[in-house]
């Protein structure tokens, strides 16, 4: 199979929201005093109507229906309010014969309720293929939002055509986490090759999981972490591979374009409701590990602790923000069902070891420019499964973690941890926030993330105003930073950061280390004033270590330009680091995507990329040169 090179436009449309009928309400104004703690059934706990929970009892058929029309609910969907999750508690679901096959839309989560990801048993498919705008455009670019874990999966692709039987696909893009499966039977495909178009793919994420071959393809870029192939081909420019058996050698670096690193220094996978063998809800958060590989759960249980469902919060969209902090100020974990929540004053997190896990894709929407979510300097906190969205009134930040660099030490054993945490700016509704992410506090890892100033959406812009109204765009949905780091020893496992208007990612404290980076710079900057520095250096590079540094490791990075809405437009580095022995760049990269200049890799050096090489890398496989 061959590795196109492809520019990576995303089509302005207008998302067709389907039929939906369970689209979560906002919050409402805090009681008068707080709610008293809730009592909560453990065997059958109230989720919510976004949650559906399957057992081995239900008819296949049924399964398969309802399955079917939540995809094709959710299939368009992109910029709506529904948020949907999909489980299935221990047991056998598909047969040979019959075997259960569903596909995966936006917004949706679908995971196993086993304490073991064998515990659940799929004999089917489940599948995301190309999004056809058009029907000779079929792409995966915009296939955002989804999520599949906890289970296994006997791929059987009965009835299926020719091509369709190859493989089991999951054609995605940014926000989307594969995590704790076991699949087996077929291929897995991670580009939709059967579909008519170009079949463009533009990353993603695995961790924690036994897979069989794997067909990367068009795949931009992507990070498998801790887990098992059997195989890997292809990739287009970043594949990169941490604490991976079976991981392809990256000695032939650039081409293939594979980053291996043998052992993932710090990890801890994401926590998961699983049901005991009495049938009690509970929430499994492992702990933190150094310097692994492979699976978690290939000799029991993943270590860590179990929480009882009963010792959570379970928040539902129509909770007052004042009764969910009461809640965490007692003691209580929180618990995010699926929906969409404005918050107009910010969920304070403030406990050690206090676990904050959102389901389906639960959303926090800033209302009156609140900061949605603050988690304080203290060790063990868990964030994960949760987006936040930026609202019409600017906010300071989205997410901070910590407060202001030099608050309480914490040690590197238990770190706080984000787990497929994402951000953005615009896209359903018009946002604004100075910084997306955050981080303070020392000792954070950061496992998987996509920090996102949307380049598309439905706000209504003019499309006389610049390109598809990219001038209303840059005036209107505002993105100051992506993330800033001021806290030591921050380590980031598949960071995503894409068009905000200054620094994507700046990165401050000591002894960072960032495993696979990903950026666009902005497609929307009117004039090269908008994008020069006050200095007079053209553009912001899209990764920037603090001159002060003097410890920082990247590896498998790169930095795309499409400057769109004014090709003309410089920008003079993709990258820039402080010259000292101790910041160590490996296997970085930038390039042209048809649109815009980058004029060097990394502080001067390196290959420009321009229109005349669109779509071919400029590469530097190590900076400082050894």
């Amino acid at each position: 199979m061959t590795t196109p090179t492809h520019h990576r436009r995303r089509t302005r449309i207008a998302a067709v929201v389907t039929g939906a009928t369970l689209i979560a309400g906002a919050l409402t104004a805090a009681p008068a005093s707080a709610a008293p703690p809730r009592a909560i059934d453990p065997f059958n706990p109230d989720f919510g109507p976004n949650v559906t929970v399957y057992s081995p009892d239900t008819p296949a058929d049924q399964i398969e229906a309802e399955l079917d029309a939540l995809a094709d609910e959710q299939r368009d969907a992109e910029m709506s309010s529904v948020r949907r999750a999909v489980y299935f508690l221990p047991g056998q679901y598909g047969t040979a014969d019959n075997p259960l096959q569903f596909d995966v839309g936006y917004y949706t989560e679908v995971a196993g309720l086993g304490a073991s990801p064998t515990d659940v048993d799929i004999n089917g498919s489940i599948e995301v293929y190309n999004r056809c705008l058009t029907a000779d455009n079929c792409i995966a670019l915009v296939n955002f939002w989804r999520t599949i874990s906890n289970l296994s999966l006997q791929v059987n692709s009965l009835d299926d055509d020719g091509c369709r039987a190859s493989a089991n696909f999951w054609a995605v893009s940014q926000a989307v986490s594969m995590r704790r499966l076991d699949i087996s039977g077929a291929n897995l495909s991670l580009m939709d090759y059967c579909t008519a178009g170009p079949q463009f793919a533009s990353g993603g994420f695995i961790a924690d999981s036994r897979l069989p071959f794997v067909v990367s393809g068009s795949q931009q870029q992507w990070l498998t972490r801790n887990s098992e192939v059997a195989g890997w081909s292809n990739g287009v420019w970043n594949q990169v591979f941490s604490g991976v058996v079976g991981a392809p050698d990256d000695a032939g670096f650039p081409n293939p374009p594979y980053t291996t690193i043998d052992e993932t220094p710090l990890s801890r996978e994401k926590p998961y409701l699983y049901v005991d063998d009495e049938g009690r809800y509970n929430v499994r958060v492992p702990k933190a590990q150094s310097d692994t590989r492979g699976v978690s759960w290939a000799d029991g249980m993943t270590a860590g602790r179990s929480i009882p469902i009963t010792d959570f919060f379970i928040a539902k969209p129509g909770d007052s923000v004042k009764d969910i902090n009461n809640a965490l100020a007692r003691g209580q974990h929180l618990l995010l069902t699926p929906g969409v929540y404005d918050i107009a004053q910010t969920i304070d997190v403030k406990r050690a070891d206090t676990v904050v896990l959102g389901l389906g894709h639960a959303t926090l929407t800033a209302v009156g420019g609140a900061v949605p979510l603050e988690v304080k300097d203290a060790p063990g906190i868990v964030v994960a499964g949760v987006t936040i969205d930026a609202g019409a009134e600017l906010s300071p930040v989205l997410l901070r973690v910590g407060k202001a660099k030099g608050g309480k030490p914490l040690g590197a054993a238990n770190p706080i941890t984000l787990s497929d945490v994402y951000f953005r700016v615009g896209g359903p509704h018009i946002g604004k926030t100075t910084t997306a992410l955050e981080v303070n506090s020392d000792n954070v890892l950061i496992d998987h993330t996509w920090v996102w100033r949307g380049d598309h959406g439905i706000e209504g812009f003019d499309p006389a105003d610049g390109v598809n109204g990219d001038n209303e765009r840059w005036a209107t949905n505002t993105g100051t930073n992506g993330v800033i780091v001021n806290g030591d020893n921050v380590t980031a496992t598949g960071l995503f950061v894409e068009h905000f208007q200054k620094y994507n990612t700046l990165w401050k404290g000591e002894n960072g280390r960032v495993i696979l980076y990903q950026n666009e710079l902005p497609y929307d900057p009117p004039t090269q004033a908008d994008w020069t520095q006050p200095d007079g250096t053209l553009g912001y590079p899209g990764y920037v270590v603090d001159a002060k540094v003097k410890n920082h490791r990247l590896d498998g990075a790169g930095v795309y330009v499409f400057n769109q809405n004014n090709p003309s437009i410089i920008t003079a580095n993709g990258f820039s680091v402080p010259e000292t022995p101790g910041v160590q760049l490996h296997h970085i990269m930038t390039v042209n995507l048809s649109a815009g200049t980058i004029q060097h890799v990394v502080n001067g050096v390196g290959g420009q990329a321009d229109n005349t090489n669109t779509g071919v890398p400029q590469y530097l496989v190590d900076y400082p040169a050894p």
